[in-house]
């Protein structure tokens, strides 16, 4: 089934919106078939902040779950995947909210540094991925939720319960800890 649904002809309805409407209705088949469609994407947003399959499999089918259960509030105005996205995300700030330990007294903010750029076009994406899954927990899901999903400081604060200044801190800390990491790695490539 594709997922590139941009052209429908007016007055049909596309597959999306078939499965969607029968999710509404509680139909098993369509909820399965809307589960493997978006599988692929849903499951990188949950790895990004949980690195082991269970987990990561447990928390993604509470997102479904809680999609499921709310489906009738989608109107089909915008990205359904969107939508879908942004559910399963509340369910991986909740996960990360009841399972990681936050230091709430670290107040130290440093400068930001970037990561030269000829370092990083070394690595492909899933070697840049593991590193950051190497990351310490809260680390890793300030540095995710900051620069993969583009949550502010102050959003990642309220969803996480840290601080503004904890959350600049992890991601200062994320990155150094990611340069440092990238650094060592050009030692041993030589292309």
């Amino acid at each position: 089934m594709s997922v590139a649904l941009a052209y429908t002809v007016p007055g049909q309805t596309s597959e999306l919106e078939t499965l969607i409407n029968g999710c509404m209705r509680n139909e098993r088949s369509a909820q399965e078939k809307l589960y493997r469609l978006f599988y692929p994407r849903m499951m990188a947003v949950v790895k990004r902040y949980i690195d082991h399959d269970e987990q990561a499999e447990e928390v993604l089918n509470n997102g479904y779950l809680r999609a499921f259960q709310k489906i009738g509030q989608y109107n089909f105005q915008g990205s359904f995947e969107g939508w879908l996205r942004k559910i399963v995300f509340h369910a991986v700030a909740d996960y990360v909210k009841q399972n990681t330990k936050y230091s709430n007294q670290i107040l130290l903010i440093e400068k930001d540094q970037q990561v030269e750029n000829t370092h990083a076009e070394k690595l492909y994406y899933d070697q840049l991925l593991k590193l950051v899954q190497e990351l310490p927990d809260a680390t890793r899901n300030v540095f995710n939720m900051y620069v993969m999903e583009g949550f502010t400081h102050r959003e990642i604060s309220e969803i996480v319960g840290i601080s503004e200044g904890t959350s600049k801190w992890h991601l200062s800390e994320g990155r150094k800890i990611l340069k440092e990491k990238i650094e060592r790695l050009e030692l041993h490539l030589k292309i």
